[in-house]
């Protein structure tokens, strides 16, 4: 080309910078090592430990973190390390329960509006709003006032009862834009049953997009259960669980024992935050997948 003359209209692309910050593939890799370090020491801490988690020594009466009781003690003399351990198992095991509960209530209730016709699907929809619009904090009182003394399963059912509606109102808005694809449609023509299409065609197209909420309904159960233990609404004081510690807040405020307090706080919140971290990811996870049909 000559020299003298140039191409205009034609400018070198330029590369775009990738966004600074968490990149949105990035693992939780801290929050899951987190989850998983303490799930291993709920499980275990009956092999790891010495002291009895429900043990009174007033003689300790809240006593300071020290080489001997690494946490400290409580107002009753207890160990907060055992305690932290044992708290966790029950309130680990409550969210575990609640959400696996409310989980199967959710795809029932979602799948079964979302095949039905549509003025049944209506109805269930309806009946499903007004529940979702009645605070869950008292209507899990209420039941739990009905079911009477409060035990690590009857709160996992009152809990669990009470929030599977926002993850039904998901599950029917993918079970009614699946039901009407191809291969739901050829399962049907081949004489497949509504359970058989429910288990093998729909769920696991739809468990993708429900599972940042089922991770945030563990966060919500054990939220609840602390809520209710520290009202003095849940867990009585002999069973020891991170709500029941926190209830002591007011007896530790008077007697200057920050320790009672903020121990079980700062393992509550993080742990809180590591299942929100989790959550997320499979949030962004999820979304990704779908960016990409």
């Amino acid at each position: 080309m000559d020299e003298r003359f140039a191409l205009v209209g034609l400018c070198p692309a330029a590369e775009q910078a990738a966004p600074k910050g968490r990149r949105p593939g990035k693992r939780p890799a801290l929050a899951a090592a987190f989850l998983a370090l303490m799930v291993l020491g709920c499980l275990l801490f009956p092999l790891l430990l010495t002291k009895d988690p429900a043990s009174m020594d007033l003689s300790n009466y809240a006593r300071e973190p020290d080489g001997t009781f690494w946490f400290g003690t409580d107002t009753m003399g207890r160990d907060i390390f055992a305690m932290i351990w044992s708290g966790g198992r029950v309130s680990l095991s409550i969210g575990f329960l609640a959400t696996a509960l409310s989980t199967v209530i959710a795809v029932a209730v979602g799948a079964v509006s979302g095949l039905a016709p549509r003025w049944l699907d209506a109805l269930i929809m309806r009946l499903t709003d007004i529940l979702l619009s009645i605070p869950s904090l008292l209507v899990i009182i209420l039941l739990q006032a009905a079911l009477g003394r409060a035990n690590i399963a009857s709160l996992s059912l009152v809990i669990g009862a009470t929030g599977w509606m926002s993850v039904a109102r998901v599950v029917r808005t993918e079970v009614r834009q699946l039901r009407t694809s191809e291969y739901v449609a050829a399962a049907r023509c081949m004489g497949g049953g509504t359970f058989h299409i429910l288990r093998r065609h729909l769920a696991p197209n739809f468990l993708a997009s429900i599972m940042f909420m089922v991770v945030m309904n563990v966060r919500g159960a054990i939220v609840a259960e602390s809520t209710l233990s520290f009202m003095g609404a849940g867990l009585p004081l002999d069973t020891v669980s991170w709500g029941s510690m926190l209830s002591l807040a007011e007896n530790a405020l008077t007697a200057g024992a920050w320790w009672i307090v903020l121990i079980p706080g700062l393992f509550l919140v993080a742990t809180l935050l590591a299942v929100t971290e989790l959550g997320e990811w499979l949030r962004r996870s999820a979304n990704r997948g779908q960016s990409n049909l």
